[in-house]
Order: C-alpha cells, then sequence, then structure tokens
C-alpha cells in the first residue's frame, strides 16, 4: 500500500499498513481456534458457558442436517433470533455447507421477514423459539421458498436447574403452537452426527452472507458479503486494536483472555463482525445479550452481566453509551474491567464520549464503516494520544477513503474540500443481491481502485483524518446555505441538561424550497427546559442559518434496532400532519 497523508502524521507506528490475509473460509475461525483451544469458553449465557469444541460441534450437527435437505453451495438459509447461544453455531453451520447466511432484524414483523425471505429466495429459517417469533416466522414463510422451519428452544441453553424451574414455571421462552414439519434444534443435535459436508470455497467470490440495508430510508437492499470481505475485517480490527499497558510500555494486541459483550444485535454487520465473528478470531469468550436495554432500569442487565462477567471489550452505539452513563444506579456496578470500547453506526458527540470514559475508565473510540464494507473502514487510534474526538479516524490498514464531488462523484476532491466519502478496501461488498443497477449506481473505478460511494458528506483534515458532516440525504438548505444535523446535535450534546438531540430541516411555509432547522431534545431525567431558553443558548454556540428556528421537548427519539436516530421518521412525522 502506498503512503498517504494519512500515514505520515498520528498513525500508530505500530500498526502496519497492509495485512496479509488467510486464504481460507470464515468458518475456519471456528476450526481453528476449537482445535488450539478445544474447552476454554466460547459463548456465556445465564451463568453457563459453551466451550469452543461445543461450538463446532452442534455447528458441524447443523451443516450435515441442512445438507441432508438438500442445501449447498449457493443456496440462502436465513437467522431470525436476537443474540443467544445458538447464534454462532447456526451462523457458523450454515457457511459449512456452503449456503449463505441471512441474517434478519427479530424485531421485525411478519410483513418485514417475508419480504427478505422472499427476495433472498431463502430455503431455510433458524428462529428463536418464542411465541412471538415463532408466529412471526410461520406467518412470514408464506410465499416464500422456506422448506425448513428450525425452532431454537433456550431450554438446553440453560443451567439445569434453571431449566427444570424454568419449565415448571413456565418461565422458558416457546411458541404457543407449533406447525406440521417444524424441526427443533435439538432434536438435529440429537439425531445428526457432527459431520459438516466436504465443500470447496472461494474466500473471494463466495458469499458468505447477505444483510439487508437501506430499510430506513427506501426498499431495503442485500448486500452481498464474501467469506474475505468478513475475514479481512476481522484481520483489519485486530492489527488496529492494540492498547497501552497499565503499567507502561509498547501498545500491546487484544488475546484470547478478553471478555467480549455481545450488546449489539448480532443480525447487523456492527455487532456480527465486530463482536460475535472478532471472538472466534481471538478465541475469547462471548457474553449473548439478547436485550441489551433490559432491566428496571433500562440497561441494568447488561451493566450487570459486564460486572459478572469481568467484560473488557464494548461494542455500542452512541444511544447504548448515554443509555450506560444515564442509568440512575450506574455508581453501583463495577465497570472496571472494561478496556477498549468502540463506537459507530451514528456520530458520537465528543462530550458523551468523555462523560463516559469518565464514568467507566475505559478507552472509547469512534469508527466508521458500513453494511457495504462489513463493516469497519476507518477508525481513531486505540492509543488516546493519537486520537481526535469529533472525527470518524483514519483508514484502517489497506483501505484507502477518498471524497468525491457529489454531482457525479467521479471527481477526486482536494484535501479539506468536502464531498462524499468514497471507500476502497478488501472489506467492500461484491454488490447488491439481485440488484445491478443499484450496485453500478454506487461503485466506481478510480485509478485502478474499486470504490464503494458511501453517501455520506465528508472531509479530510490536514492530519488525515475524516470527518463526517452528513448524510447527504439530511443535509439541511438553509437559504442556499448548508447545514448539518450531526454538527448540530453535537453542539447541543455539550448542554448539561440534554441526553440526546435529533435534528432535523423542514419546509418554509412561505418559501418550501427553503428549510428551517428544527432540534428534538430529550432531557436528562429530572431537567426542564423551556424553547427560548435553548434557543437563547444557541445563540452563542453557532451561526445564524445553523441555529436551530424551533425546538421540540419529547420523552424519546425514533431509533432503529441498533441505536441509529431515525430523522426521516421525524420529518414524516412533521409533514404529515401539515
Amino acid at each position: 500500500m502506498e503512503e498517504m497523508l494519512w500515514h505520515t502524521k498520528r498513525w500508530p507506528e505500530h500498526v502496519r499498513w497492509s495485512l496479509d490475509y488467510p486464504d481460507e473460509p470464515l468458518f475456519a475461525l471456528l476450526d481453528n481456534i476449537a482445535a488450539k483451544h478445544p474447552d476454554s469458553p466460547s459463548t456465556v449465557y445465564s451463568g453457563l458457558s459453551h466451550s469452543f469444541a461445543e461450538v463446532k460441534d452442534h455447528a458441524d450437527r447443523i451443516a450435515n442436517f441442512l445438507s441432508s435437505k438438500g442445501i449447498g453451495k449457493g443456496d440462502k438459509v436465513a437467522i431470525f433470533m436476537p443474540n443467544v447461544p445458538m447464534y454462532p453455531p447456526v451462523f457458523f453451520g450454515i457457511l459449512k455447507t456452503g449456503a449463505t447466511a441471512v441474517t434478519c432484524n427479530p424485531s421485525y414483523r411478519a410483513n418485514e421477514l417475508n419480504f427478505q425471505l422472499k427476495d433472498s429466495g431463502a430455503k431455510a429459517v433458524f428462529v428463536f423459539d418464542h411465541e412471538v417469533f415463532t408466529a412471526t416466522s410461520y406467518e412470514a414463510t408464506k410465499g416464500s421458498d422456506v422448506e425448513v422451519h428450525v425452532l431454537c428452544n433456550m431450554k438446553s441453553f440453560l443451567p439445569k436447574a434453571k431449566a427444570i424451574l424454568g419449565g415448571l414455571l413456565g418461565k422458558i421462552p416457546k411458541g404457543d403452537s407449533y406447525e406440521e414439519g417444524t424441526v427443533f434444534y435439538d432434536e438435529i443435535i440429537e439425531q445428526f452426527e457432527p459431520k459438516a459436508p466436504d465443500v470447496s470455497i472461494n474466500p473471494k467470490e463466495d458469499i458468505a452472507l447477505i444483510l439487508y440495508t437501506g430499510g430506513t430510508t427506501g426498499t431495503p437492499k442485500g448486500a452481498m458479503l464474501t467469506h474475505l470481505n468478513l475475514y479481512s475485517n476481522v484481520v483489519q480490527i485486530d492489527e488496529w486494536t492494540q492498547l497501552e499497558p497499565e503499567g507502561g510500555g509498547p501498545p500491546e494486541k487484544l488475546t484470547s483472555e478478553e471478555v467480549y459483550v455481545g450488546a449489539l444485535p448480532w443480525y447487523h454487520s456492527y455487532g456480527l463482525t465486530l463482536t460475535m465473528v472478532a471472538s472466534y478470531y481471538l478465541g475469547s469468550s462471548l457474553i449473548c445479550i439478547p436485550d441489551p436495554r433490559a432491566g428496571k432500569p433500562p440497561m441494568s442487565e447488561l451493566l450487570s452481566e459486564i460486572q459478572k462477567n469481568k467484560g473488557t471489550i464494548l461494542h455500542c452505539v452512541p444511544a447504548l453509551y448515554a443509555g450506560i452513563i444515564g442509568n440512575p444506579a450506574i455508581a453501583k456496578y463495577d465497570l472496571s474491567s472494561l478496556k477498549a470500547c468502540g463506537s459507530g453506526a451514528a456520530p458520537l458527540p465528543p462530550e458523551l464520549a468523555k462523560n463516559f470514559e469518565s464514568v467507566t475508565g475505559a478507552t472509547l473510540f469512534e469508527g466508521y464503516g458500513l453494511t457495504e464494507t462489513s463493516p469497519l473502514a476507518t477508525a481513531n487510534p486505540s492509543l488516546k494520544s493519537l486520537r481526535k474526538f469529533g472525527s470518524i479516524g483514519v483508514p484502517i490498514s489497506d483501505t484507502y477513503v477518498t471524497i468525491l464531488d457529489m454531482d457525479t462523484g467521479k471527481k477526486v476532491l482536494k484535501q479539506g474540500e468536502t464531498g462524499e466519502i468514497a471507500i476502497s478496501g478488501p472489506q467492500v461488498m461484491a454488490g447488491y443481491w439481485n440488484k445491478p443497477e443499484e450496485t453500478a449506481e454506487v461503485m466506481r473505478d478510480i485509478k485502478g481502485k474499486r470504490y464503494f460511494l458511501t453517501g455520506d458528506i465528508g472531509h479530510m483534515d490536514e492530519e488525515g483524518f475524516f470527518v463526517i458532516s452528513d448524510r447527504k440525504k439530511d443535509m439541511i438548505n438553509v437559504g442556499g446555505l448548508k447545514a448539518y444535523p450531526r454538527e448540530i446535535e453535537d453542539i447541543f450534546f455539550e448542554h448539561p441538561k440534554v441526553a440526546m438531540a435529533a435534528v432535523i430541516g423542514l419546509p418554509r411555509a412561505d418559501e418550501p424550497t427553503n428549510e428551517f432547522v428544527r432540534a428534538y431534545l430529550v432531557l436528562k431525567e429530572g431537567e426542564t427546559g423551556t424553547e427560548d431558553e435553548f434557543i437563547a443558548w444557541a445563540k452563542d454556540k453557532m451561526v445564524g442559518y445553523k441555529r436551530p428556528k424551533e425546538i421540540v421537548f419529547v420523552g424519546s427519539l425514533p431509533l432503529t434496532a441498533i441505536g441509529k436516530v431515525l430523522r426521516r421518521v421525524l420529518k414524516e412525522a412533521e409533514l404529515a400532519n401539515e
């Protein structure tokens, strides 16, 4: 990789610019670690751990079962589950047949799941056995190509005492009724040998995962991620994440002694790659957190699991970090085990980052990526002395990022100029499933490299760090001047009363082609405020065209399953009321 501006300023000297990537399928991560450390703990749930050997055993049995149903290379198999212990063996078991996994949002309704099953052509689906999930999946498979319906019950993944008591009291989740032909996970494990079929995988070309994206902005598109896309990204992440030892000395990589906290959903690329898959690359244990917001007050169960299992690595979105430090009982939890915390999927307000670090003592650094980039593309250095709050960091190893003009997406802009962010690297997707035209729209060949157009607006600063202004579609036109919601939201996070903020642009009544800024604020518990108070405060913080004309106080903001604020929902609700 040739020298770039970001290599010459704050690039960590211990991180290589270019890396070597194993020429093997993604499921080799599980096979390799199970051979090396068969008895080490992998998944941890409700006080019970399962070893890497057990996870591999289950994955091989699942692969054998799917193969017996005629499912193999090129076929699609969906997963409709939260972060439960069955997820890793199901995921790797699918890949061991040569088939492609399709991970589905477990909060989806039947019509949303039906779309993904039909669009992907999934032949089988693995579902968490639960009164809601089970019924939803039965409804969603109607009219699809799904022939195999597997329900995964929690009972066998609980300590015996809890399983027996839960069964007696009816507290273990399960469906209300089952349709004929339904197969159960436990039956597969009992009846099939741990013998995965012999398949030939081309890591560079064969698709390991179809992950749907764009559902918050339009019709979802299935990003096709190859075995190499995902494998290379965990290798890049491993190289990048090096921490300063407590006693001093050169930075050190993470080790198999780490404990990953599975707080983000594994159906999403952020949680899947940076937590679940990464844990198998390192051979680290993985805490299964089905619902990070569970507990009274919210997020208490997550905090309890971190304390009990001494979690060291946590990846979250800003909304979850805000919830953690906003928990009124935060002081009673011992979170000192946390070492490295990553933030992504949404902008990380600098004040929120500083507050989280002061509460936990952990190092929090922001990264950036998309489903289409497996996901990580840029990150702040994991060394506090090198990072820049308010930026998304620099491109990680073997990754190129450039800024293109927003009109054609073909002209490379100079350092400091604002345009659309484009990414090239081994982690960039193969394309969108069955959508060649949409794929062509977002791909560009620039100086012999294949770049993906992100739809995000930003610039590269004088040290090679990238700064996002906002999503291209969210930019607000105020009298011909460009106002970016993220920049305004970050400023509101500096106010001591504000817990969360979201900003949108709305058309002016007298001039529909022109817009004004409206801010939605969630105040911290026990705080009050007035619109005039915050508008006056904003006068000293931002230039006139960026200042909100209106302030709306709300109890909560609409969020995606992983915690992104849905500005679109706020805007559509307001326009519908006009």
